[in-house]
């Protein structure tokens, strides 16, 4: 069997496993198949009950899958169901669309396609024994740090957007910038499948710092782990899309609907806040205490998702691909 066949076969069945293992087994027209990025399962948790909760959700059941968000995405368009999906990047939403599996108007709307913000920044060990301030410390020598590994993981594309945006805001040139990230992933010493995987890496011991979001470095710092973050000056603002598949009007399409419209709800955004998360609408309760960094910038101002996914991750000659495998990191998908 050819690799690529293999790895979305390995992909379909981990995916299934995760239906079954995250999943109500009921079915049933109010049944919904939620498939997500690793990250956001906490949320869920929480949000699912209290859709349920509600009169729009009442009766509605679940099934959840979650995994890398690069891999989740390649599944739902190589046959594996999804009613909803949420993801960590607007390209793997747009790879449905490609499939005709989603509406190209998804983004439509209020919150332009996206249900969560966060941001980059960097989680240290509690105390910051190696003084970790920004960026600049992270290619120092000795300086171990963790991120997924971009290929397979959406939250390792928002962090190496993050390090090089942050360089150009610093009036660093492109091609400074380049080296910037040359010497950032000499010092990266595990890359996980995923944001989450980098994070219990991390929690196990290994290396001095991870890019990470900053909801993950809020939730577990509340579980009482032994973390703290930064918030660089200048960092990127990560925006996490939902889309509901298919486009029929049948029971679980419009339990579907009605479940992404409860997720941009107050009532919706007030959870994901509380769990870290920035929300995408205003009047939310608890937004206010997340700070702005003063060198905040987006995708968009780096060219958008289309152009840096061809600059930095195209197979053969992306920028981050070559200094992958001049590391010997697979570039696999």
């Amino acid at each position: 069997m050819p690799r690529r066949t293999a790895a979305i076969a390995l992909s379909l069945i981990a995916s299934a496993l995760g239906l079954t293992a995250c999943g109500s087994s009921s079915a049933g027209g109010k049944h919904v198949t939620l498939v997500a990025y690793s990250t956001p399962q906490g949320v869920f948790e929480q949000l699912i009950p209290a859709f349920g909760k509600t009169a729009a959700g009442r009766g509605a059941s679940f099934s959840q899958s979650y995994g890398p968000s690069g891999e989740q995405s390649r599944s739902v368009a190589n046959g594996l169901h999804a009613d909803v999906v949420n993801f960590s990047l607007e390209p793997d939403v747009e790879r449905l669309v490609k499939a005709g599996l989603v509406s190209p108007t998804w983004n439509q709307n209020s919150s332009h396609g996206f249900v969560s913000e966060s941001v980059a920044v960097i989680i240290v060990r509690k105390g910051n024994p190696k003084h970790i301030a920004g960026w600049s410390d992270l290619v120092k020598p000795g300086v171990q740090v963790l991120t997924p590994n971009p290929f397979t993981s959406g939250g390792a594309r928002w962090n190496v957007m993050a390090a090089y945006g942050a360089q150009l805001k610093e009036g660093k040139t492109p091609s400074q910038a380049q080296a910037y990230l040359t010497a950032l992933f000499h010092n990266v010493v595990s890359q996980d499948s995923s944001a989450r995987n980098a994070l219990q890496t991390f929690l196990a011991g290994r290396g001095d710092a991870l890019i990470d979001y900053e909801d993950e470095a809020i939730s577990d710092e509340k579980k009482g782990a032994s973390i703290e973050y930064v918030i660089p000056k200048d960092t990127i603002l990560i925006q996490n899309p939902i889309a509901v598949v298919g486009g029929g009007a049948g029971a679980s399409s419009t339990e579907a609907q009605k479940f992404v419209e409860y997720l941009l709800s107050p009532a919706g955004q007030a959870i994901w806040a509380a769990k870290g998360y920035r929300p995408v609408i205003s009047g939310v309760a608890g937004a206010s205490k997340f700070p702005i960094p003063p060198g905040l910038f987006t995708i968009d101002s780096l060219g958008g998702w289309k152009t840096v996914s061809k600059q930095f991750f195209e197979p053969e000659t992306g920028i981050v691909t070559r200094i992958e495998q001049s590391l010997g990191v697979s570039t696999a998908k």
